[in-house]
């Protein structure tokens, strides 16, 4: 009986409160509470002005663009109001839904691939190899280096039949692969480009979760018996979901929302088969001067983002929780 009350007494100390009850008004417990209704006002009026600027900045441009989706005008003119018209002909259109099925490949292999070669050297480079620091360094060029670079070498590469890639298969006898030319293979090029000039992002994502990860963990369970697929599958890969969430979400956003890497390459051809989403947006605005369907289908294309996003944080908190 004493000892419960011992530790009920030292647990209501903890909390601030006194010996007959709830802390007195000038209590621990109550400073506290004043301190930290203080801070909160404090912080509040700091970051009032930064988010009055932020929803200037951006509110604007979503008003904006608000109102040219619902109209029929052009860059010159906002044009007639037409309310949902813009949208029900995009998503009517079968242009859309090519945009849509190309955008959705090329960012799952965008994502995946680019996490999976990055995982993959970021696992490498923990280990001791020779010159692994200047290797790295090395690994990084495909995403330091601009994307206009990157593209005018790859085009060099394989963009004519006399290119390097394709003089190489056919001195091999197999033939003469249309790389930019067969829509099949631009399609392939387009995405295997976007895995090379993503990886690094993934592998500096990765090496700085594995970077946090103790490795007693892993002497501890090689003690225990856990083989080296054990150790990374219910050791590694959960220890660094978090961190693979993330960059799974930014990744999304990458893909969905890259422009330059299409269009420098390819230009979306050929025959449309590597026209995504955001392509085809800046063909209808600046191409065809139909600001409605073009900004439609960004608002489509923000829309699916924001879905996805929600979802894949959603999996960051319940990694977080675990």
């Amino acid at each position: 009986m004493a000892l419960t009350t011992a530790k009920s007494g030292l647990s209501r100390a903890r909390q601030g409160l006194a010996p007959g009850g709830a802390s007195g008004p000038n209590g621990p417990a109550n400073r506290k509470s004043k301190l930290s209704a203080q801070t909160s006002r404090t912080f509040f009026w700091l970051l009032l002005p930064s988010v009055i600027l932020l929803v200037l900045i951006h509110g604007y441009p979503l008003v904006e663009a608000g109102v040219q989706a619902t109209h029929d005008g052009s860059l010159i003119e906002t044009g007639n109001f037409v309310g949902a018209e813009n949208f029900a002909n995009v998503l009517s259109s079968d242009a859309f839904w090519r945009a849509a099925r190309f955008t959705l490949l090329f960012t799952i292999v965008g994502v995946f691939g680019s996490w999976l070669v990055g995982l993959g050297l970021a696992l490498l480079l923990r280990t001791k190899i020779p010159a692994g620091s200047t290797f790295k360094v090395l690994l990084l060029l495909p995403w330091v280096v601009p994307i206009v670079v990157s593209s005018t070498a790859w085009n060099w590469l394989v963009a004519t039949p006399g290119s390097l890639v394709p003089s190489l298969f056919r001195n091999l006898g197999l033939g003469t692969p249309l790389f930019l030319a067969d829509p099949t293979l631009a399609a392939v090029t387009v995405m295997v480009f976007k895995v090379w000039i993503s990886f690094p992002f993934m592998m500096m994502m990765i090496s700085a979760a594995l970077a946090s990860v103790d490795s007693t963990v892993y002497e501890a369970a090689s003690m225990d018996g856990a083989t080296p697929w054990q150790q990374f599958s219910q050791i590694t890969l959960p220890l660094i979901a978090r961190s693979t969430y993330i960059s799974w979400i930014l990744m999304t956003i990458f893909c969905v929302n890259d422009f330059p890497t299409i269009y420098l390459l390819t230009g979306g051809g050929p025959v449309d088969a590597t026209t995504s989403l955001v392509v085809l947006a800046y063909r209808s605005v600046f191409q065809d001067f139909q600001t409605g369907p073009g900004v439609a289908i960004a608002f489509l294309m923000t829309m699916t983002l924001v879905v996805v996003s929600v979802l894949l944080y959603r999996q960051i908190r319940k990694s977080s929780v675990e």
